[in-house]
């Protein structure tokens, strides 16, 4: 007979079972390794240690074939590198992290096609994900890993099976620990981004070490190589990725020294991140200040702090809302120098940054800009400029193009509206790419399927420096002619310049507005200048006057069809401003120093005049006293 009880007796035994049996793993995945706890002192051990293969095992100088050192194993010996993935730096793959403010995207480039993108695995608003444009996580690699630290899409596995082949030989591309804690004079990151463009992910990590070179191609091998059992290639072109640590690298134990530092040198951090505007001597590093916080002796990581965890702090006001570090609060511009006011204790006058007095400003100014408005970048412009960063223009690699036209075209500085209403400094691109249109909704077409069928582009003839072809509108669309003969779901499209272009029932052009040519921009905060540089030192008339950068600049709109090149936007359009207000706001200024001579000289008349009264009024006291 069915016996109810002994039916819940034994659903509560096996779920018991089930939790005991989950204990294990989940402290496994939790486990706190030698590491990740530091004991309170402010030194650095010594990081003399054996190195391993990505399959755990002791690298020895005398192996055969001799591999190269995996960092997740090597380094994961003792720091848990399942937590150090979670880390901003690695986590954009993960749908599950909070995007936070809109960030500097990757930029995918094709002169050929017309082609000029902001991609990102996270969600930001105008960046599309790197599968739409059919860059699988390989090919990512392939174009981006030069300007990370490894990990991330470097260690998933291609969905397709010749990259899957490919990835054998080439190997994951690793977290390396080293980009950013390597500080040995040696460290050469530049060697990482050389070895991901011969495909070598599997030895970026050592290349870029003192004591390692490598030399070979990944790329170059054919499909039945196998890195772990080399053989003699027929061809003897054909040069296989291969290692050589520098004599005297292992000790009597086998170990090797790393130079590691827990406070990151900004060197490490400039390779990904730096910053060159565009125009002549004046834009050149010599020729220009550092930020002052580095002046002071500050280090990029004495803000951008993280724990084991590696959720580093990005800095901007409003982040304590999407992010779990402690310090996200504090580490503002506004945190810093006033301090955080969720905090029961003061902690204004981190590091010995000053308070700022501003006085004089009326207090809605803080309302509708935030501080880096006035005291970052460079001064606002009549027209704008175009710079480079190291992870869209592939600044510090061995290769890189050093034409001021060299795509993709970033344009600085932007003041416009961030997503919380105050108005900030940005960089800004304008997207071009082939898409469909379904629905009011723009998709982009693959980059492979476009450069199939958009001949008619790629035949062109391109700059040697880089630039944009020079298309006309006829070559649009013939484009979109072509492209409307292919199985494309929905209405083919080709976006530019901030417009929509696609073709009527006759195959007449037709230019339209559409969200998805708005311009991606994302905020900037460097480099800061120093109070006596910030906009209003000179006055309100710095923003306020008829002709101010900051209300009536001219920003580029950038674009491969010739007839747009010549087009500008007002900066105005991106503040969400009035601007017949704005300019007749800024035409009171021309008037207040005479108003203000005015107001001065009424004053004085009436405290003449008062004066007068008074004295008259004395003089009638005085009498009627005299007479009593």
């Amino acid at each position: 007979m069915f016996n109810i009880h002994t039916l819940i007796k034994g659903l509560i035994v096996t779920g018991f079972l089930s939790v005991v049996l989950a204990l294990p793993a989940y402290a496994d995945t939790n486990e706190q390794f030698l590491g990740d706890k530091g004991d309170g002192s402010r030194s650095i051990p010594v990081h003399l240690i054996p190195l391993l293969d990505e399959d755990g095992q002791k690298v020895s100088p005398d192996d055969e074939p001799l591999l190269p050192f995996s960092p997740r194993q090597t380094c994961g010996a003792c720091h848990n590198c399942d937590e150090i993935d979670r880390g901003w730096h690695f986590n954009a793959i993960d749908a599950n992290i909070a995007p936070g403010r809109l960030g500097q995207p990757w930029i995918l480039v094709d002169a050929g096609t017309g082609t000029q993108v902001p991609l990102s695995y996270r969600s930001w608003r105008g960046a599309f994900k790197p599968n739409q444009l059919g860059l699988t996580t390989w090919k990512f690699n392939q174009l981006f890993g030069r300007h990370t630290p490894g990990g991330g899409p470097g260690e998933l596995e291609s969905d397709n099976p010749d990259e899957v082949v490919r990835g054998f030989i080439s190997g994951k591309l690793e977290i390396n620990c080293l980009s950013c804690h390597d500080a040995a004079p040696a460290h050469d990151q530049a060697e990482f981004a050389l070895q991901i463009a011969r495909q070598n992910f599997r030895w970026a990590a050592a290349a870029t070490c003192g004591f390692a070179s490598v030399s070979g191609s990944a790329k170059s091998m054919p499909d039945t190589y196998d890195p772990l059992m080399p053989e003699v290639l027929d061809d003897p072109k054909l040069l296989p990725p291969t290692i050589n640590y520098r004599r005297n690298t292992f000790d009597h134990k086998k170990r090797v020294f790393f130079n590691i530092v827990r406070k990151v040198p900004a060197q490490r951090c400039y390779f990904c991140h730096s910053n060159m505007d565009l125009g002549g001597e004046e834009a050149e590093k010599w020729s220009t200040d550092e930020d002052v916080h580095l002046a002071a002796g500050l280090t990029c990581v004495d803000c951008h702090r993280n724990g084991l965890d590696h959720n580093i702090t990005r800095g901007y006001e409003g982040e304590a809302s999407v992010s779990t570090n402690l310090l996200a609060t504090t580490s503002s511009c506004k945190g810093c120098h006033l301090g955080g006011e969720a905090s029961s204790l003061p902690t204004g006058g981190r590091l010995a940054a000053p308070e700022p007095r501003h006085a004089g400003i009326p207090p809605i100014h803080f309302d509708k800009l935030t501080c880096s408005a006035c005291h970052s970048g460079t001064w606002p412009r009549q027209q704008t400029v175009r710079t480079k960063t190291s992870r869209a223009h592939g600044l510090g690699t061995y290769s890189v193009g050093k034409s001021d036209d060299a795509l993709p075209h970033i344009i600085y500085p932007v003041f416009a509206k961030q997503a919380d209403g105050k108005i900030a400094p940005h960089k800004l691109i304008w997207p071009a790419f082939w898409g469909s249109l379904k629905d009011q909704e723009v998709t982009p077409i693959d980059l492979e399927i476009v450069r199939q069928g958009a001949g008619i582009i790629a035949n062109k003839a391109l700059p040697r420096y880089g630039d944009w072809p020079s298309l006309t509108k006829e070559s649009v669309v013939e484009g979109l002619a072509l492209a409307s003969q292919g199985s494309i779901d929905g209405e083919p499209i080709y976006i530019c310049g901030g417009k929509l272009y696609r073709l009527d029932g006759k195959g007449k052009l037709i230019v339209t507005e559409h969200v998805a040519a708005n311009p991606y921009l994302w905020a900037v905060a460097h480099d800061v200048r120093p109070a006596a540089q910030s906009l209003g030192i000179a006055g309100c008339r710095d923003c306020h006057s008829t002709h101010s950068p900051f209300f009536f600049g001219e920003v580029e709109i950038d674009a491969p069809v010739a007839s747009e090149k010549s087009s500008v936007k007002k900066m105005i359009a991106f503040q969400d401003l009035n601007p017949v207000y704005t300019k007749l706001f800024a035409m009171s200024f021309i008037f207040r120093p005479f108003l203000k001579v005015v107001a001065l000289g009424s004053c004085a008349v009436l405290g003449v005049v008062l004066l007068l009264y008074g004295l008259r009024a004395l003089a009638c006291i005085v009498r009627v006293l005299s007479e009593n």
